[in-house]
């Protein structure tokens, strides 16, 4: 499913138009869809108060009181302008209201403030006061709205967007609707995905509202992944495939302080599906790995005060004649022999690699990265440091911060986090749907970059490795949600559950992408 920002959005409007849908069509198909939501959010009927602004968002407010009241509902609508600064078709919308004798008050009446301050006394709030085209600081009555929304205590809807959160940015323009649910349209748009908008939108959900599919299908620069567009990219193996068929993988990881960050990218690898996995560290966490996973194959480095140092490199560059991908990185500290062991190997390494974590700080510090084919994986602090900002820079602009990443190191880049995002140089940015808020524990990581090398072992480009890869992580994730809880399942957890995360995916059992656990 494609991302379509503001001015996309009005493209879209703009070329169903052109198809003879027009604005009256649609926003009466947008109020239908505000009012099916309202239904399932009460399906014993109740109070319902509509926060309509002037202009279209308005419009499909009106729409929806309308319809709510025909169904059943005790409605009435506040609307933060006088009745003559409507706009043309939020104004036509109004008039059918009136007829429907849905109360409607405006901000010039004397009662106005009144109903604010009584928005606790209502069952649900439907906030359609800005959508996707707002600008500039909220103000005035749309402001005093919005405060007294959030203070009301109310569970809130959100028509299309939360009041005063940007739609290309996710920032909000002073302040903003903590909304409980939204529901979007035609597509999904990026506030969903950062900034202040992620969190505000709550659960959310898209209506096409009957866009022509040719509209919705059309390229913008951002997808968000579905279980059918991945699922074309899971590797198949043969019947007769055997294990150096199935990928023969690298993983220089660990030192004797983190000896868990090996050990949890060797078991993501397995997990993962790799054929061989062949660990490279410290001769103790060599031994530590072996009494957990003995199905690892081991090369013991030389070591310097508990970490890998730089002799090791020949050893590691003899072994890209038998294998086909390796991981770099997690948990091999920063100790400066590290960085001179990525330098020596690196200049000669021409197998596709992860690079993470400590590999991703010494690439900040200045070392160069292999001329082989990569996927970075980069949480916002590392990012920080590959880009030479803060994280509160990375944050506050994911979407920009992975593409550059990408432009500026020419690799695959992954931006972990809720709703993970993918780059590269020529396609478009990628999200990842999956995961939930009980992955924020340590490992997760780890586990996350012996699936991708994993995926790159078993011949995956590394765009489709990496999105497999954290699609794939996630929903694992989800499968642990369920089974276990949502908090405080582990990395070794996920892990384990990444096989079937892979059948749920090949099966497309019934998944849904927007919910946060599995049904």
């Amino acid at each position: 499913m494609w991302i379509a920002n503001a001015e996309q959005s009005r493209n879209l409007d703009r070329q169903a138009a052109e198809r003879g849908i027009g604005v009256e069509t649609l926003m009466e198909r947008a109020g239908q869809a505000v009012c099916d939501e309202i239904g399932v959010l009460l399906p014993f009927s109740g109070k319902v108060v509509f926060l309509c602004g002037k202009g279209n968002n308005g419009g499909d407010g009106f729409v929806a009181a309308r319809l709510a009241k025909n169904a059943g509902f005790e409605v009435k609508c506040l609307c933060t302008s006088p009745e003559e600064d409507l706009g043309e078709d939020a104004r036509s919308q109004f008039l059918r209201c009136a007829e429907a004798v849905v109360p409607v008050t405006f901000a010039s009446d004397a009662s106005f403030e009144k109903a604010l301050e009584d928005l606790w006394m209502a069952d649900l709030i439907v906030d359609a006061l800005l959508g996707t085209g707002a600008r500039g600081q909220i103000e005035g009555q749309i402001l005093s709205a919005i405060k007294a929304a959030n203070a009301s205590g109310t569970p809130i809807l959100s028509v299309d967007i939360p009041s005063g959160i940007d739609c290309d940015s996710g920032k909000e323009l002073g302040e903003s609707i903590r909304t409980d649910t939204t529901i979007t349209f035609g597509l999904p748009k990026p506030y969903l995905f950062q900034n202040v908008g992620l969190e505000h939108a709550g659960d959310w959900k898209v209506d096409s509202i009957g866009f022509p599919s040719e509209l919705l299908e059309q390229p913008t620069p951002m997808r968000l992944m579905d279980k059918e567009w991945i699922a074309e990219r899971v590797p198949v193996r043969s019947r007769g495939s055997h294990k150096g068929d199935s990928g023969r993988l690298l993983i220089v990881a660990g030192s004797d302080k983190m000896s868990g960050a090996a050990a949890l990218a060797v078991r993501g690898a397995m997990r993962g599906g790799a054929g061989l996995v062949t660990l490279a560290s410290t001769p103790e966490v060599c031994r530590r790995v072996a009494t957990q996973i003995p199905e690892c194959l081991l090369m013991p480095l030389p070591t310097v005060a508990g970490a890998i140092s730089a002799e090791g490199a020949d050893m590691v560059l003899e072994w890209m004649d038998k294998g086909n991908a390796a991981v770099f990185g997690p948990g091999l500290s920063q100790q400066d022999g590290v960085g001179e062991f990525f330098a020596n190997v690196w200049k000669s390494w021409s197998l596709p690699a992860v690079i993470d974590a400590d590999a991703l700080n010494a690439v900040g510090s200045g070392t160069q990265l292999p001329n082989s084919p990569a996927v970075l994986t980069p949480h916002p602090g590392e990012m920080a440091r590959l880009l030479s900002k803060k994280t509160d820079d990375i944050e506050r602009d994911r979407f920009g911060a992975v593409a550059e990443c990408a432009k500026r190191y020419a690799k695959v880049s992954i931006l972990k986090g809720v709703y993970s995002l993918i780059a590269s140089t020529e396609k478009p940015t990628l999200v990842n749907p999956t995961g939930n808020s009980g992955m924020a524990t340590g490992g997760m990581g780890d586990v996350l970059s012996g699936l991708i090398g994993a995926l790159l072992a078993q011949a995956l480009y590394p765009l489709d490795a990496a999105a497999l890869g954290v699609y794939m992580h996630g929903l694992a994730g989800d499968i642990c949600a369920r089974r276990i809880g949502p908090i405080g399942y582990t990395a070794s957890e996920l892990a384990d559950a990444l096989p079937s995360a892979r059948v749920t995916i090949v099966s497309s059992c019934d998944y849904d992408t927007f919910s946060p656990y599995l049904d």
